[in-house]
Formats: C-alpha cells, sequence, structure tokens
C-alpha cells in the first residue's frame, strides 16, 4: 500500500494494517480532511451551480473504478467516475478525482489497488449502478478478476486498466489518485459511453 494512502487513512481515523516501517515518520500527514480550497471567511468566485453549467460542456468518457474485497470481510468496491485520465507514458501512469466524501474510496485506498474499467457506448445502466451510494452496486454484475491485482474486471467493457496506488494528492474537495499501470487490454472495438450536459451520450457518425 502506498504510504500517502496510509497517511490519508491515519489522518480520517480510518484502521490501517500497513507495517510500520513503511510510513515515514518525519512526514506529517497528507492530504488533510479539512484543507479547503476556499477559507470559511472567503467568497468563491463563482456558484457551484455555475461552475457546473460551464464544466458541462466539457465530454468525458465514464468508467467504474473497482477494488478486491477488504480484510474486513466486504465484498468488492466500485464506484462510477468520470474525472479519469492518462497521466504519464514513462512510467505509465493514470489518474482519478474521488470527492473526500466518498465512501468507496477508503475501501480502495486501503486494498492499495484498483482496476480502471472504461464504459461502452450500452452501458449506461451499469454506470448508473455503480452511481448508486449504499447499494450492492454488484448484484448481477458478472467480472473477473484483473490479472495482477484481483480487482473485478466488468465483464464486455471495451477496456481495463489495472493499477496499484501509485499516490494521492489535495484537490480542494476532492483527492486526486494517481495509479501506476501494471497491466491493461482493450478490446479494440465499441463506441465509448459519453457525459455531457449531465447525460449519457455517444460518437456521431
Amino acid at each position: 500500500m502506498a504510504a500517502t494512502v496510509v497517511r490519508y487513512l491515519r489522518s480520517v481515523g480510518s484502521p490501517t494494517s500497513a507495517p510500520a516501517q513503511r510510513e515515514p515518520e518525519s512526514v506529517d500527514a497528507l492530504p488533510r480532511p479539512d484543507l479547503r480550497a476556499v477559507g470559511e471567511d472567503e467568497r468563491a468566485p463563482v456558484g457551484p451551480a455555475e461552475f457546473r453549467a460551464v464544466l458541462g460542456n466539457f465530454a468525458s468518457g465514464v468508467t467504474v473504478i473497482t477494488a478486491p474485497p477488504g480484510e474486513d470481510g466486504d465484498g468488492p468496491a466500485g464506484f462510477a467516475c468520470q474525472s479519469f485520465a492518462s497521466l504519464s507514458l514513462d512510467p505509465p501512469l493514470v489518474t482519478f478525482m474521488v470527492a473526500r466524501t466518498s465512501t468507496t474510496w477508503p475501501r480502495i485506498a486501503r486494498a492499495g489497488v484498483f482496476c480502471v474499467n472504461i464504459l461502452g457506448a450500452e452501458q449506461g445502466e451499469l454506470c448508473r449502478s455503480f452511481a448508486v451510494s449504499g447499494a450492492d452496486k454488484f448484484s448481477g454484475v458478472t467480472h473477473t478478476l484483473a490479472p495482477v491485482t484481483g480487482s473485478p474486471q466488468l465483464d464486455a467493457v471495451p477496456a481495463w486498466i489495472d493499477c496499484r496506488i501509485h499516490a494521492v494528492h489535495t484537490g480542494g474537495d476532492h483527492l486526486i489518485v494517481v495509479g501506476r499501470v501494471v497491466a491493461m487490454g482493450a478490446a479494440g472495438e465499441g463506441d465509448p459511453l459519453l457525459f455531457h450536459k449531465g447525460r449519457f451520450g455517444r460518437l456521431a457518425d
């Protein structure tokens, strides 16, 4: 498990079984759960509604981030994520953003690994099932295990990327998670599922 993830879990009071020698004693806990981009006495330069409306003009792909079952007996973890991108070719790194309030993220952090499942144009309902908080997201969802980390690799996705957590950075009310790619694959066919202005879409001919 990456040391940055261990520090994050300890800073929010979550248990971790990482060996003590992996935790650098000279580094303060980061990211801090109370760190904000705008102070309590400041006025945000733009409102949340305007921010969403403007940024909604940027079309993105859609993924499901998954992690294997934990030692606490819980099943696999997963959540729908549109804030995913490639980051580096050498070494091979990818990144995704997750809200600090996510209840799934601590489980992924404890696992220290994850699989990015890139969704296809016909998988909107699959995405919706992983966007629901508190539900059994894997009910009726067929999957295999990613070859290196054992994270769920969802059936029929156009592509998947198996990763170990490489770093976690602060990003306002979100966390920026960097993963080092350890395995990947693609079917090489089918259109991607897109998200634009609050709706799913697909590429036009």
